[in-house]
């Protein structure tokens, strides 16, 4: 059985970088040693991986990286910290 990871990468600038692979390691490989001059992150390295999540299905995992990339940097941190609970608050849109 093929496993996907969904990961997200702190950058040197503190922006998040959200991405799928078959290959964590090779992936954050790739990443910090700059592999892709066009990447998000080549110019943002070093890199930290904060969070990756393991999906069997690849078409679950690609709706997840998709889903995450257009949270905020706030919804963001509550799944990279575990904070699950926080989740559905972040997600509600806020009216002043």
């Amino acid at each position: 059985m093929k496993i996907y990871y969904v990961y997200i990468l702190q950058c040197s600038d503190k922006t998040y970088y959200t991405g799928i692979t078959s290959n964590l390691e090779q992936r954050f490989i790739e990443h910090q040693q700059g592999k892709h001059l066009e990447s998000y992150t080549y110019k943002r390295r070093p890199l930290e991986l904060v969070f990756y999540a393991e999906f069997t299905e690849v078409g679950f995992a690609i709706d997840t990286e998709k889903q995450i990339k257009k949270w905020s940097r706030a919804k963001k941190e509550a799944l990279i910290n575990d904070d699950y609970e926080k989740l559905p608050n972040l997600a509600k849109k806020k009216f002043n």
